[in-house]
């Protein structure tokens, strides 16, 4: 038991720096959220059941640009499906009851699954568990700070805060690219993303350049 509860500290204190870019970007989305229609209630609501703040910033785009619900949950789902790679990953190491499992699945997001990697496919869930309880919190009370007092910062865009989502990104990826197949993965992921983007929906480029993981292992 000791050690477990060592690891949920590790992983907490891990994911510690990026806790405020985590509230940056609620603050920005609760924000953003009431001002595309949405009540506070329901950006916090949200925030804390799709737990995925690139999924949650389509959804609101596409409503506050008028467009369907329909189309809002599928651009939602599509930038998500890249969890469904990060899940079948860790999945393994996720014991328990089936309600233990998802609760535990629920944490499985960028950050908490970068940090809680051990390398050669293995995952240490318990700094899963701490990383992403840390992050879930932030996520929850920055969205309903967003939602409630973003008012009183004006237009939060205006700071440059719309870049802290996309930084946040950089700053998982640079401990990874330690090896060439790690580069040659990653460079190819982004050429397939940028070649994408123009022409298809939301979402898609992001699924398609996970393949490039293929490359990756196929290297090692």
């Amino acid at each position: 038991m000791r050690s477990i509860s060592a690891g949920y500290w590790a992983g907490a204190r891990a994911v510690a720096p990026l806790a405020p870019v985590i509230g940056i970007v609620g603050v920005l989305f609760g924000y953003l959220a009431t001002a595309a229609g949405l009540t506070p209630a329901a950006a916090i609501v949200m925030s804390a059941t799709t737990f995925a703040g690139s999924a949650q910033f389509a959804a609101i785009a596409i409503v506050g640009a008028g467009g369907t619900m329909a189309a809002a949950v599928t651009a939602a789902a599509l930038l998500n499906a890249r969890y469904a790679i990060l899940g079948i990953s860790a999945a393994p190491e996720i014991s328990g009851s089936p309600l233990k499992r998802l609760l535990v699945a629920q944490f499985v997001v960028d950050e908490t699954w970068a940090i809680a990697y051990a390398g050669d496919g293995r995952f240490e869930i318990a700094r899963l568990i701490g990383a992403g309880s840390l992050l879930f919190v932030v996520h929850v009370l920055s969205t309903a700070f967003g939602s409630f007092g973003g008012c009183l910062v004006a237009d939060p865009t205006k700071f440059g805060l719309d870049a802290a989502f996309p930084a946040l990104f950089v700053v998982l990826l640079r401990p990874h690219l330690t090896a060439p197949a790690a580069m040659v993965a990653a460079a190819a992921g982004a050429a397939i993303a940028l070649s994408l983007a123009p022409f298809v929906p939301a979402g898609i480029p992001i699924v398609a350049a996970a393949a490039a993981s293929l490359i990756g292992l196929r290297l090692r």
